[in-house]
């Protein structure tokens, strides 16, 4: 008898452990098997990148900046020659920002890129921050944002200030030469 007992146990907590592990594509692991793949570019960008006029910023804008510490990059670029390959990546980026730790922030058009920013956290804190956009075009980009305390709602408000902002052309170079 105790040892059926200590089989079931054991059975339910293997089964317990199989069931929480998520075996599915991560953006992490999307970022690792292709940062040095054809048509892919990758990079770590500092926030130093984005130039913002502090002195026009709000309170919760200049917070929500402080609290960016890095960015990273994966593109992918779109050709004649690759729009297959394009169509089944776009695919699979697509399939991994569908999952429901995802939380969808805001989206956007702005000209033929559509931009989507999603955050993986709760209401009060993301651990991260993704910006997805893409073109048909041009191909597409991912910018996974990390720092410490970032708040989703002051993350919104300062995504009209970048868009308005200046970049640092020399720390950019690479990733805007790829996509031409």
């Amino acid at each position: 008898m105790k040892t059926s007992i200590k089989t079931i146990f054991y059975g339910l907590l293997a089964s317990i452990l199989l069931v929480s592990c998520n075996n599915g594509p991560t953006l992490q692991t999307y970022f690792v098997d292709n940062q040095e793949a054809p048509n892919f570019i990758s990079a770590d960008l500092p926030t130093s990148v984005v130039k913002l006029d502090e002195a026009s910023l709000s309170e919760d804008q200049k917070e929500a900046y402080s609290s960016l510490k890095k960015l990273n990059f994966l593109g992918y670029k779109m050709s004649e020659t690759n729009s297959d390959t394009y169509k089944a990546e776009l695919e699979k980026v697509k399939l991994i920002l569908q999952d429901k730790k995802y939380i969808e922030l805001m989206e956007f058009r702005d000209q033929a890129m559509k931009f989507e920013i999603k955050y993986i956290g709760d209401d009060d804190s993301a651990d991260e921050v993704v910006i997805f956009a893409n073109s048909p075009d041009m191909g597409f980009g991912i910018i996974r944002v990390l720092g410490d305390d970032m708040r989703p709602e002051k993350i919104a408000t300062l995504t009209n200030a970048v868009q308005s902002a200046d970049f640092d052309k020399s720390q950019l170079d690479g990733i805007t030469d790829f996509f031409k």
